[in-house]
């Protein structure tokens, strides 16, 4: 009884969405094109990191080699981009990230990638609304700051902030009106902005390559020593490095490169408007690679002309484009600059925003958040609680916390939700084509099937005997996928996972010793190596779905596990004071879901009914048969 029990706990854990292929109706309004979606995309992506990031990287970490960092970054975001354009063609539903890993590896991991994904939400809202009241403070001469430091000062230093900014609270409660009143006003002011924020990176972009100086990026130490004796205050001057187009190095590009895959978060605001896109399957991945792609073009282009502008060890990290133009003598242009610098804010901050309430919507329409936050309203059809509830959320946070501490969780939460969105890809492309409208009892009639049709043999795992898949195949790849990647879903608890995260902890903490030709950790990494290439070859001989979509990924099983490795090592980048918010995070959230959402899911309802239609028909033959028996009893003539 006690293993039956367990067994049944297990399943609810691991059981999976049920979807039928095409689109559903959705109480939601379909008003979004493609162009609505690009734009979002853009605005979430584009951000403020345009105007701070840039310098940032270029004076302490690559110098003109930014350019090729910001190459590399991209890079790594399009393997996760494809995945999401993937997911978006096959999927066209609410819930981006959240939805794909509940079609997928189960409940369970579904809840725990829409919890982050909040969480990642909140954050970043709360983060960017205090940066665009700083970015208004500075323009009008810091008199905000100032007035409320002197009058409301909040001595909680690491907790709270300075002092409460009303500013950024009054804006994101403003912006969260703007979003109840429905998608379509949302996206026209986001198109606004937009554009907007193009138009004077375009002008920074002209402007650098017109002003701009090649030997800027042939720098010697000649020239360093010459600036340094120009300058009263030499504070300011970065480091030198070895000059050149590449002064810190391969490493520093390395580092640079890692820094700058951060500028690229934001795209995966697009996978949530499945039911709000005219044409999802279409449009969702379209929007997902033009704004990927326009974005970085943005990043490349100002990159190029800010290192082309002024010497990088000169450049100001706080302010790098307005100290730019101060350099070439352009003064006036500091004010286009600062009003892009806010409408690149304005959009971030709706890109933020966008996404969290139908995140909110998807998870309490399924059963695993309170039902009260999945209510339409039937003017508007937006997720009317859900947008008002995170928005004040997001208010408070943003009124009193410092949130420079709780930055790094967002990129836990979306390094989480890439993952998992690649992990998802490979299991469903290698899956049989009725695999996302399978029920429970279909699913245990196929183990059966694979039981007594089909053996696992070590020749069936490298040539397999079908060319398209099978149950056999999918529970393979399932398994293989499994063994690779769910470490960053279940800490480490599987194998494979363990030789994964083991690699990039290699990488991450022991670069030095490895580097250097230290042969234990060499022969460590290439035995890692082998072992994940070996399951990775497993998982290639098997057959793929032939079902036609709009996207497909391309060089599948390579690309998805190439995401998943940078994801990972990336994660492996943070503190572990992160880590321990992050438990602490997880720890309410798995509150919730044990106490309410395993109970209230949609699929636990599912379940039920069968198992409710097959007693009631039990019980309806027993009462027939029992009429039958008793009818020339005499108890029946004396009545």
């Amino acid at each position: 009884m006690l293993w039956q029990a367990l067994r049944r706990f297990g399943r609810k854990l691991v059981r999976r969405r049920t979807l039928e292929p095409g689109l559903a109706e959705t109480r939601l309004s379909r008003c979004l094109s493609t162009v609505d979606l690009v734009a979002l995309g853009v605005g979430s992506t584009l951000g403020a990191g345009v105007y701070v990031l840039a310098g940032e990287v270029a004076k302490d970490k690559a110098g003109p080699s930014i350019v090729i960092c910001f190459l590399v970054a991209a890079l790594s975001s399009v393997l996760a981009g494809l995945c999401y354009a993937e997911f978006g063609a096959r999927v066209p539903r609410s819930g981006s990230a959240y939805l794909y890993s509940y079609v997928t590896v189960g409940e369970l991991w579904a809840f725990t990638t829409g919890w982050n994904l909040i969480l990642s939400y909140v954050i970043g809202t709360a983060s960017v609304a205090r940066a665009w009241s700083c970015a208004f403070d500075n323009l009008i001469g810091n008199h905000i700051s100032h007035a409320l430091k002197g009058t409301i000062s909040l001595n909680v230093p690491h907790i709270l902030a300075e002092y409460p900014d009303f500013f950024a609270m009054g804006l994101v409660l403003l912006l969260t009106g703007l979003l109840a009143l429905g998608a379509s006003e949302s996206a026209l002011v986001t198109k606004v902005f937009t554009v907007v924020n193009l138009f004077v990176l375009g002008f920074v972009i002209i402007s650098g390559f017109i002003k701009g100086d090649l030997h800027n990026w042939m720098l010697t130490e000649d020239d360093y020593a010459l600036t340094k004796a120009g300058l009263n205050d030499t504070d300011s001057l970065g480091l030198m490095g070895s000059g050149g187009f590449v002064p810190f190095g391969i490493e520093g590009i390395l580092r640079g490169a890692a820094t700058c895959f951060y500028a690229f978060v934001g795209f995966d605001c697009i996978a949530t408007t499945g039911e709000e896109a005219q044409n999802p399957q279409r449009s969702i991945p379209m929007g997902i690679v033009i704004s990927l792609f326009v974005c970085f073009l943005a990043y490349f282009g100002v990159s190029s002309a800010l290192t082309l502008m002024m010497p990088y060890y000169q450049l100001q990290p706080e302010s790098p484009l307005p100290e730019a133009f101060l350099h070439i003598g352009w003064v006036p242009a500091h004010y286009l600059v600062a009003v892009g610098s806010l409408c690149a804010l304005s959009t971030s901050l709706l890109g933020s925003m966008f996404p969290m309430p139908r995140v909110i919507y998807a998870m309490a329409e399924d059963g695993l958040l309170f039902r009260v936050l999945a209510r339409i309203h039937t003017g508007t059809h937006t997720p009317v609680v859900a947008t008002v509830v995170s928005g004040i959320i997001a208010a408070f946070m943003a009124f009193l916390f410092e949130l420079t501490d709780l930055v790094d969780l967002m990129s836990i939460g979306t390094l989480l939700a890439y993952s998992l969105v690649s992990i998802c890809v490979l299991i469903l492309r290698y899956q049989p084509d009725q695999e996302m409208t399978t029920g429970e009892e279909e699913v245990e009639l196929q183990e059966e099937k694979i039981s007594e049709a089909e053996k696992l043999t070590l020749q069936g795992l490298f040539c397999p005997l079908n060319s398209i898949p099978t149950p056999l195949s999918g529970q393979v790849v399932y398994v293989c996928s499994s063994l690779l990647d769910l470490v960053l879903m279940s800490l480490n608890l599987t194998f494979e996972a363990v030789l994964l995260t083991l690699l990039c902890l290699v990488l991450a903490q022991w670069q030095i010793p490895l580097l250097s030709g230290d042969p234990i950790w060499v022969a460590m990494v290439v035995l890692l190596l082998l072992l994940i290439t070996g399951i990775t070859g497993v998982i290639w001989r098997q057959p793929q779905s032939s079902t036609r979509l709009h996207f497909k990924v391309p060089a599948v099983p390579l690309l998805p596990i190439v995401s998943i490795f940078v994801n990972v090592y990336l994660m492996m980048q943070m503190t572990p004071g992160t880590w321990a918010r992050f438990g602490v995070w997880m720890l309410i959230g798995f509150v919730i879901y044990f106490s309410y959402g395993i109970q209230h899911s949609l699929e636990e309802f599912k379940s039920v009914k069968p198992l409710s239609k097959s007693r009631t028909k039990t019980v309806d033959l027993d009462l027939s048969r029992s009429v039958d028996l008793d009818l020339s009893s005499p108890c029946i003539h004396s009545f």
